[in-house]
C-alpha cells in the first residue's frame, strides 16, 4: 500500500475526487492545503491502482505549477483489511498494472543510482582494487566482496528504464556513469600491476577469459532479474552482486592481463565484459517492457515503443556479432 498526498488549487476539487474515486482506494481524505496550495486530499491505495491515479493527476494539472504529489510506503495500517477482499484486489491490481512499483518511484531510484560522483568512483575504485587482489589470489571469497561493494547496478538499470520510457538524458547520464566507472576500475586494476606481480595461472583469473552458453545466460539471468527486483519492489542487494559478477571480474581481469603483457588473454576478458553488458542490458530492457514500463502520455508511449524495439534489435545482433568473434577468436568453450 501507498500513502499519497496530493496539494491541488480548490477550484479542481471536483475533477480531484472524480480521480480518486476512479482508482478506488482504501481511504481518502480531503481538507484544505497550505502555502500557496489551497486544498490538499490524502489518500490510501493498494500497490497497483497507484499508477493511473498519478498519470490522471499528471493530465488534470499538465497545464498548472501549483500543485504538488508526494507519495510514500505503508508499513502498516489498522483496520486490517479482510483477506478475501485483499486477495481479490491484488488479482484486480495484476489485471490493472504489471508492475507493483510506480513509474515515478522507479525513475527516482535509478536517476540517484546512476549519478556519477564521488561515492560511485570511490566505490568503484574499492572494488576494483579487492577484484584484482582476489583474481590473482585465486580466491573466491575476496572475489565475492569486490562484488559485494561494486555499484555497477545503477547504470545498467537506469539504462534500461530510460529505454523503455524513451529518456534520452538518462540514457546519457547512465552510458557516461557505467563507461566511467568501467574505465576507473580497469585503470585502478591495470595500475596495481606495476608493484603486484600478476599469477596469469589463478584459475578465477583465466575463467575470465573463457565465454560460453551459461555465461551468457549468467549475463541475461542478471539484467532481468535486476530489473523484476527493482519493477516489483523486491530489495535489490542480491541482485546487485549477481551484475556485478558479470561486470567487475571480467573487466579486472582484462587489466591484470594486459599489466602482465598477456594481450590475448586480455583481449578475451574484454570481450567477455562486452558480452556480459549486452546480455545484461538487453534483458533488462525486455523485462522493463514485460511489466509494463512505459511513458505516461501516448505519443511519449509511441516513440518509447519505436525505441525500444530499435535497441532491442541492435542490442540483440550486438550479442550474436560477440559471440561470433568468440568461436572465431577460439575463446568459446
Amino acid at each position: 500500500m501507498r500513502f499519497i498526498k496530493i496539494n491541488f488549487p480548490a477550484d479542481q476539487s471536483e475533477a480531484v475526487i472524480d480521480i480518486v474515486k476512479a482508482a478506488e482506494p482504501i481511504d481518502w481524505s480531503m481538507d484544505n492545503g497550505y502555502g500557496r496550495y489551497e486544498k490538499a486530499i490524502e489518500i490510501v491505495i493498494e500497490k497497483g491502482h497507484g499508477q493511473p491515479l498519478l498519470d490522471a493527476m499528471q493530465s488534470l494539472f499538465s497545464d498548472s505549477d501549483n500543485w504538488r504529489v508526494v507519495v510514500m510506503p505503508i508499513e502498516a495500517t489498522l483496520p486490517r483489511k479482510d483477506m478475501a477482499q485483499n486477495t481479490a484486489e491484488t488479482n484486480k491490481d495484476e489485471k490493472t498494472t504489471n508492475t507493483t512499483t510506480l513509474r515515478e518511484e522507479l525513475y527516482q531510484k535509478v536517476s540517484g543510482d546512476s549519478r556519477l560522483n564521488w561515492d560511485f568512483i570511490i566505490l568503484t575504485i574499492l572494488s576494483s582494487i579487492v577484484a584484482a587482489i582476489g583474481l590473482n589470489e585465486d580466491s573466491v571469497a575476496i572475489v565475492i566482496a569486490a562484488m559485494v561493494i561494486a555499484p555497477l547496478l545503477g547504470p545498467i538499470l537506469a539504462f534500461a528504464i530510460a529505454t523503455a520510457l524513451g529518456d534520452l538524458s538518462l540514457m546519457k547520464q547512465a552510458t557516461k556513469t557505467a563507461v566511467t566507472g568501467l574505465a576507473i576500475g580497469f585503470l585502478f586494476a591495470l595500475g596495481l600491476t606495476t608493484f603486484m606481480p600478476v599469477n596469469i595461472d589463478s584459475l578465477e583469473l583465466v575463467s575470465r577469459t573463457i565465454i560460453g552458453p551459461e555465461i551468457i545466460a549468467l549475463a541475461l539471468a542478471s539484467g532481468a532479474a535486476a530489473a523484476l527486483s527493482l519493477s516489483t519492489g523486491i530489495s535489490s542487494a542480491l541482485v546487485g552482486v549477481m551484475v556485478a559478477v558479470a561486470l567487475l571480474p571480467p573487466s579486472v581481469a582484462s587489466a591484470l592481463f594486459l599489466g602482465a603483457g598477456e594481450p590475448d588473454k586480455a583481449a578475451g576478458a574484454a570481450l567477455l565484459l562486452a558480452l556480459n553488458v549486452v546480455c545484461a542490458v538487453l534483458s533488462a530492457q525486455l523485462v522493463f517492457v514485460f511489466k509494463g514500463v512505459r511513458p505516461r502520455t501516448w505519443l511519449s508511449q509511441q516513440k518509447a515503443s519505436r525505441a525500444v524495439k530499435i535497441n532491442a534489435a541492435l542490442w540483440a545482433i550486438l550479442l550474436m556479432a560477440l559471440a561470433a568473434l568468440s568461436v572465431k577468436l577460439s575463446i568459446w568453450a
